[in-house]
């Protein structure tokens, strides 16, 4: 699984431009917490043996270090702030969210096939 690190708020820009042309998945990963540790190891441990996975785009957030946007994609997308948590952009809009365990790779892609 290959992540983008999500460091400077202007990267949204261009994160809203990218799901135009390919879904974005945005995992917002609370690197002090043990739910969010699991959550995320889920998701990379199912990863590479699912079908469709290869047309997303991946963008990986540091909690502790950057709240700030984590503020401003609740604020771009609508979508309340939790932790851990999956955003999936399609379109320039959040089609998915989900946090802790239901988190799950079968929704993220049947949305983004949609």
């Amino acid at each position: 699984m290959i992540w983008q690190e999500l460091t400077d708020i202007a990267q949204l820009d261009t994160l809203t431009e990218e799901s135009r042309e390919v879904p974005v998945g945005i995992f917002k990963h609370s690197t002090r917490c043990s739910i969010s540790a699991t959550a995320l190891d889920r998701l990379e441990r199912r990863w590479p043996k699912a079908e469709g996975t290869e047309a997303l785009k991946m963008y990986y957030l540091d909690l502790i270090a950057h709240r700030d946007i984590s503020n401003a994609i609740a604020e771009k997308y609508g979508v309340q702030h939790e932790s851990p948590q999956f955003i999936l952009l399609k379109g320039g809009t959040a089609v998915y969210h989900e946090s802790h365990y239901g988190i799950s790779l079968e929704d993220i892609l049947s949305q983004a096939r949609n």
